[in-house]
């Protein structure tokens, strides 16, 4: 799976915060639920404690980035919200992919070698 869809409507973060799962870590903040689309949704959060426009919007394509080339290894039909951390804006994606291969195995959100979850 290398497609995913974008997350745009606040009551689809709110649903994440609220009933997802979180997991941190220093560089990134990540909210997740399973849904009923069959496919991956994401959402990417910065709030102003990141810095300026520039510093935000470089977190963000940073995150984008680091999920695009992740995305293939994660089991389809969960929904994801990113949260950036001030950390954020120092790393390099391959790093942020790192963190996001961690978490996810940890969580058991991979693709098996079957294919399968």
């Amino acid at each position: 799976m290398s497609d995913f869809v974008t997350l745009n409507c606040n009551p689809d973060f709110r649903r994440l915060y609220n009933r997802g799962k979180a997991v941190t870590d220093p560089a990134l903040v990540i909210y997740y639920s399973k849904n009923r689309a069959g496919i991956c949704r994401i959402g990417i959060t910065t709030s102003k404690k990141i810095g300026n426009a520039v510093e935000r919007n470089r977190s963000r394509r940073v995150i984008k980035e680091a999920f695009r080339k992740v995305a293939s290894q994660v089991a389809p039909g969960y929904d994801f919200v990113f949260v950036a951390r001030s950390k954020t804006k120092y790393l390099k994606s391959t790093y942020i992919e790192e963190v996001m291969l961690r978490i996810f195995a940890q969580e058991g959100l991979l693709l098996t070698e079957s294919g399968d979850e």
